[in-house]
């Protein structure tokens, strides 16, 4: 699997390019260990995601991250999967290792979104632009309920965004910020709530 290196705060975060449908299985794989902390068989993952709800949108979002021979059908059943959860979420997003939902309803995120690997999104999120340049979200980042990430904001490593903030500005590594428009309160907790983490030394 190929990775794109994408410079963020002095740092750098590296997300995966599927090439193949086997790149997508292990993204899929590394989503279902967030969730479940548990590596299971593609088979097993996939008859779980056959529910209305639940995992079913990450488990045809990612298959429609390949434009393989099964893309028309992938990408039917991801249509399917977000107008059935209230998500707006694009295969063209570029997303890390380790991607997870909580609750998996009511979401809009802008198409060229990026965001690392480790990463905890929560319901009633906001990612938009008005100028084709939305957030960049680095890895072990918890992003709480209620939350607008305005324009090209990036967020650090290991960072925590408050439920209900407002994010209009760049949030720094290790940092827990909250408030509209949002503020630092601390950085003390770096990741705290990014639980079951995809192991990255492997890939």
């Amino acid at each position: 699997m190929k990775t794109e290196t994408i410079e963020l705060n002095g740092t750098s975060i590296s997300i995966p390019r599927a090439e193949s449908y086997k790149d997508c299985i292990t993204l899929i794989k590394s989503d279902w260990y967030r969730r479940s902390g548990r590596e299971e068989s593609i088979m097993a993952i996939a008859m779980k995601s056959l529910r209305p709800f639940g995992f079913s949108l990450l488990f045809w979002l990612r298959l429609c991250q390949y434009k393989g021979w099964l893309y028309p059908f992938c990408r039917f059943m991801h249509l399917r999967a977000c107008r059935r959860q209230q998500i707006q979420m694009s295969p063209t997003m570029r997303i890390g290792y380790g991607f997870y939902i909580g609750h998996s309803t009511s979401m809009v995120i802008n198409a060229d979104t990026i965001i690392g690997n480790n990463v905890n999104l929560s319901p009633f999120l906001s990612i938009g632009s008005n100028h084709r340049s939305p957030a960049v979200i680095g890895d072990n980042v918890y992003v709480g309920p209620h939350v607008c990430l305005v324009e090209h904001v990036r967020i650090g490593n290991n960072a925590t965004i408050g439920a209900g903030a407002v994010v209009t500005k760049d949030v720094p590594e290790n940092a827990t910020v909250a408030g509209v428009p949002a503020k630092l309160l601390h950085d003390d907790h770096p990741g705290r709530y990014v639980n079951r983490r995809w192991p990255l030394d492997n890939h």
